[in-house]
């Protein structure tokens, strides 16, 4: 039996500018309340308490909102860098924790995370949320109910110019645990794994075709920082049920006409929304046109932070939740063997894998 339903009392580590697309869907949810927050800036922290609109506790720092009695949960809104260390100390503390993608910067520390949520009994969920959204779980229902055959091949592109042209502090987006592949391939292979599958080997290439950026808008604009990662990535995946993905990520690219998903079987081909989002019209094709598939598998209107609302739903029936570290975890392993095949010029074995996550029907609500 799970536990009794009750909000999640939800502690945010990091008011960076992500953390208001979540306090925009938190606000909406009757099973999370948010309780306290921590930044290392605490103007920052204050200016998201006071946009909560409840009483909302701005403490020092992770080791006092982790020890506060009125947190059971941690929301983990900081950078890459410090996303296993700031998993760990609530874990340790006894905590719940939902956290940004990617889960943590390599294979050691997502292992100690997975690692100490099993010795203690607590549950680890791991953006990306987008595909609990309509776009994603009609597309995978499609691929589930046979409409478009056997699946045989995928491809998946995201391409942009980077991320300094808006983003005021970029920096961290060229850092190590940063780079198109870590930033953005958790969104599209979390995707790819919910509609194909867990992936058993990759082969890839990349590139680093400007050794500097400059920032393009805020108080700093044009400033000069190194790149310290490579910024165009390819590779191709092969899943557990033998179907290939075909996958582009890069900050190099100025514009582009590509599709974001499109899954490819023998009776029809399926194009889906950017996984970046949560909903968008799923299209299929069976040789005489596009046709629009009607809404039939996910969360509804959903936003970031749906994702905790799923977990505090699984904790209470005794579930699985959906947005795990095991498929977090699995999908670090991806983009890290990607990277590595790259470097070395060869195939190499995923030697990780997860279960495919149960779908969201229309009922779950």
């Amino acid at each position: 039996m799970g536990e009794p339903l009750k909000p999640l009392n939800i502690g945010i580590v990091g008011a960076g500018k992500i953390s208001g697309a979540y306090l925009s869907t938190l606000e909406r949810l009757t099973s999370v309340r948010m309780t306290a927050v921590t930044d290392l800036d605490r103007s920052r922290a204050q200016s998201i308490a006071v946009q909560a609109g409840e009483e909302v506790a701005v403490v020092p720092s992770v080791a006092a909102l982790v020890a506060r009695d009125d947190v059971d949960t941690v929301l983990n809104l900081t950078i890459p860098a410090a996303h296993a260390d700031v998993a760990l100390e609530a874990l340790g503390a006894g905590k719940h924790v939902y956290g940004e993608k990617p889960l943590a910067t390599n294979r050691k520390e997502a292992e100690a995370v997975l690692a100490a949520a099993r010795e203690a009994g607590l549950r680890v969920g791991c953006a990306p949320d987008t595909v609990l959204g309509t776009g994603t779980q009609t597309a995978r229902k499609a691929v589930d109910d046979g409409l478009i055959g056997r699946p045989v091949a995928a491809t998946a592109f995201m391409t942009s110019a980077g991320h300094e042209k808006w983003h005021p502090d970029p920096e961290f987006y060229y850092r190590p645990g940063g780079g198109p592949l870590l930033d953005m391939g958790p969104y599209y292979l979390s995707a790819l794994v919910h509609l194909l599958g867990p992936v058993v080997r990759v082969t890839g290439a990349s590139s680093r075709p400007r050794a500097q950026r400059t920032i393009g808008s805020g108080p700093r604009a044009g400033h000069t920082f190194p790149v310290e990662v490579d910024t165009h990535i390819t590779g191709v995946l092969e899943h557990a049920g033998g179907a290939l993905s075909t996958l582009v990520m890069s900050f190099d690219i100025r514009a582009a006409r590509l599709p974001r998903i499109e899954v490819h079987g023998t009776a029809a081909s399926l194009s889906v929304p950017d996984p970046n989002g949560f909903d968008g019209p799923v299209e299929i094709h069976h040789g005489d046109g596009w046709e629009t598939l009607p809404v039939s598998a996910g969360y509804p209107d959903a936003g970031r932070g749906v994702g905790l609302a799923d977990l505090a739903e699984a904790l209470s029936a005794g579930r699985p939740h959906r947005a795990s570290a095991e498929l977090a975890a699995h999908v670090l392993d991806i983009m890290l063997t990607l990277m590595d095949a790259a470097d070395q010029g060869r195939a190499l074995p995923v030697t990780t894998t997860c279960e495919r996550p149960a779908p969201v029907a229309r009922a779950d609500r």
